[in-house]
């Protein structure tokens, strides 16, 4: 039996005694055990309680229950490590938690000390809870490093190229045998690569892959699940931004009766969709941002939910969707040429449909619309450039570890509402790939942690 590591309960498993049963929970799972044998229970509570290998632990139940029970044991330990539920620990140095289920834990046997090993691409070091933490992309763990030798060893990995040995790493301080024994804790939560990488994870750069995983992992650390979230006081802000500007634009609301008798179907909108960079010589005018913007983002009613128990108090509804009703999104036209109106920056506020003045056509205004033009293969310059922002704190207090993938979901409907509503409306949308939100926040006078720019579309008049 393998005698490198030692096991212990992740530290959130909950270990109870009730009458005759030993009642074992994780914030997903109970595991509910009926008069447990004398070995099996030690054994357990030294999982709880203290660190002992495989071989320590299996003795013991052996001793106890006899050698069968302690076959039987190690065979139904592999089950809780594939729940997520054992950590493994190199004492004194580094303990490898898991994350998340279906959890494998495979160390190299044989000599594996010939192989050439590299430390993973999508390895990182970061601070948590006061410690220092190893965690991948590719690993369903995270290692909490107990000992500083631990960081210097892994600094030390990061600079060899071509695979190490052992007497690479004699410098770091720790002893040999302990050196080995780490890296076997590294190649068993995958975050040492033992083999070629495979060609389809060598399309992903390190930022993608983790943000992916961040947001698409199930997570068994996330602390969010353990209770209900509430809408503190610090994390609430408005349904609707507050005025930002007395300036205001009051905007003419159009006539949906009538629109519903006359607009094009939803499949001639969805068939027709395109994006249109080449404008037409008579420019949009204010009337037809009006309309889009009401058919696209205003407040069509303000409501509470029956039930509330996360306190968010009022929500609203609007034309496209999003998750608990927050909206977190805002739209900040930025205008060249609209017959009608003023160039310069604006917020739209969706409530009361108006557009409040920000700033006049100014040479930091300009730079953003010279920003898009260029984004969009320098066609025609925009007429109208809508940055989307996010206000963060109307998500974050709730969806945590996804919020941020949950807002480009939203900005995703919100185009596509922007290209179905202008398209019924004959004018020329396109949704832009990329920008500079710190340069808009600066234009804006926004704080970036509090809300920035998270997307960027052009509209304007199309050509017959």
């Amino acid at each position: 039996m393998d005698d490198r590591f030692t096991l212990s309960f992740r530290p959130d498993i909950d270990l109870t005694v009730e009458a005759e049963q030993f009642v074992l929970r994780s914030s997903q799972h109970s595991l509910t055990l009926e008069s447990p044998q004398p070995g099996l229970k030690t054994a357990l509570e030294h999982l709880k309680h203290d660190h002992l290998t495989l071989f320590q632990l299996a003795t013991v139940v052996a001793d106890l229950d006899g050698e069968e029970a302690a076959i039987l044991f190690a065979a139904e330990l592999q089950k809780l490590i594939h729940l997520g539920w054992i950590c493994h620990s190199v004492l004194p140095l580094a303990t490898a938690i898991p994350i998340a289920a279906n959890y494998q834990f495979k160390p190299l046997n044989g000599d594996w000390q010939t192989q050439p090993l590299l430390l993973s691409r999508f390895a990182y070091l970061h601070q948590e809870h006061q410690q220092f933490v190893l965690e991948s992309s590719q690993s369903k763990s995270k290692i909490i490093l107990l000992d500083w030798r631990v960081a210097g060893l892994i600094a030390k990995l990061t600079q060899i190229r071509t695979g190490f040995s052992i007497d690479d790493l004699i410098d770091t301080q720790i002893e040999s045998t302990s050196i080995q024994s780490l890296l076997q804790l590294l190649i068993a939560t995958e975050m040492i690569e033992v083999e070629p990488i495979e060609l389809t994870l060598a399309q992903w750069k390190f930022h993608n892959l983790l943000f992916h995983r961040r947001i698409r992992l199930e997570r068994l650390d996330d602390s969010r699940k353990e209770n209900i979230p509430v809408f503190e006081e610090h994390d609430r802000y408005p349904i609707v931004k507050p005025s930002m500007s007395d300036r205001t634009i009051p905007l003419d609301k159009p006539d949906l009766a009538s629109l519903m008798q006359s607009d094009m179907t939803l499949t001639q909108a969805i068939e027709a969709r395109q994006s249109i960079h080449e404008y037409a010589q008579q420019p949009i005018i204010l009337e037809q941002l009006s309309e889009f913007l009401y058919r696209t983002a205003r407040v069509k009613e303000v409501y509470t939910f029956e039930e509330d128990p996360m306190q968010i108090g009022e929500v609203t509804k609007r034309p496209y969707p999003a998750g608990d009703a927050l909206y977190e999104l805002e739209i900040y036209p930025v205008v060249s040429q609209c017959t009608g109106l003023a160039a310069g920056l604006y917020h739209y506020q969706p409530l009361t449909h108006t557009l409040h003045h920000l700033a006049d056509l100014n040479p930091e205004v300009e730079a953003l619309i010279y920003n898009a033009w260029k984004s969009t293969g320098q066609q025609d310059i925009p007429q109208v450039l809508l940055m989307i922002t996010a206000r963060f704190g109307r998500l974050y207090w709730k969806h945590h570890d996804i919020a941020y993938g949950l807002i480009l979901k939203h900005i995703g409907v919100l185009y596509q509402t922007f290209y179905l509503v202008a398209t019924a409306m004959h004018l020329a949308p396109s949704a832009i790939s990329s920008g500079n939100s710190e340069q808009f926040c600066r234009v804006a006078g926004l704080d970036e942690y509090e809300e920035s720019s998270v997307g960027e579309f052009a509209l304007g008049s199309a050509s017959p």
